[in-house]
């Protein structure tokens, strides 16, 4: 009787390992996916981007006229040794990028110029061809404003202003001066859009 007993309960447990084994996500596999998914995102978590900073070396990338082969440009290497404004929007031709944001910042080349701002840079994560084409048609390439895309989201996520999704990672929107590569001010969308605007932008220099 302790014999059978004994082999029942042997082809028991391996019936359960079986079907342990073979059941794809059982409770157990998904709480531990979910642990060590939460550790992994407060792992990579970054600090919000802030006056003192530099920008990191970080490879975007230049859209180039009738469709030609998209440029490698060192965000780092492009603005050293130089007074730059850059700023960034959760998206080209979208609404407020494109009646608000973007054209504040065409009106007043001049006014930054003369300020000592050397390039502005415009950036999003959309990509190339769609920054070059959004540089054209909104005549900021005119002004001479500089279309850079972050479609991998790099420059984003390393100063802390991504937007997450599973679908599109947007940047979130600010704008800074920077010299040398440091930056020297910085205007955040937080609490109001207007705050990364140029006219703002211009009464802190």
């Amino acid at each position: 009787m302790q014999k059978k007993l004994a082999t029942f309960l042997l082809l028991l447990s391996g019936t359960f390992a079986l079907s342990s084994a073979f059941t794809p996500f059982n409770q157990f596999s998904t709480v531990s996916m979910v642990l060590s998914s939460s550790a992994s995102s407060s792992e990579t978590m970054v600090e919000e981007v802030k006056v003192g900073d530099k920008i990191p070396s970080i490879i975007l990338k230049e859209g180039q006229a009738d469709y030609g082969r998209p440029v490698d440009v060192d965000i780092a290497e492009l603005i050293k040794g130089k007074k730059v404004a850059i700023f960034a929007v959760p998206g080209a031709f979208t609404p407020g990028c494109s009646k608000s944001h973007l054209p504040s910042f065409i009106e007043a080349q001049d006014e930054l110029k003369a300020k000592g701002v050397e390039l502005t840079i415009c950036i999003a994560t959309n990509d190339a061809f769609v920054m070059e084409a959004w540089g054209k048609s909104s005549g900021g390439s005119d002004v001479g404003i500089m279309f850079l895309s972050d479609a991998n989201a790099e420059l984003s996520r390393a100063l802390g202003l991504s937007i997450e999704s599973d679908v599109f990672v947007r940047s979130k929107r600010y704008s800074l001066i920077a010299e040398d590569g440091v930056v020297t001010h910085y205007f955040s969308s937080a609490e109001e859009s207007s705050n990364t605007w140029a006219p703002k932008v211009l009464s802190s220099l």
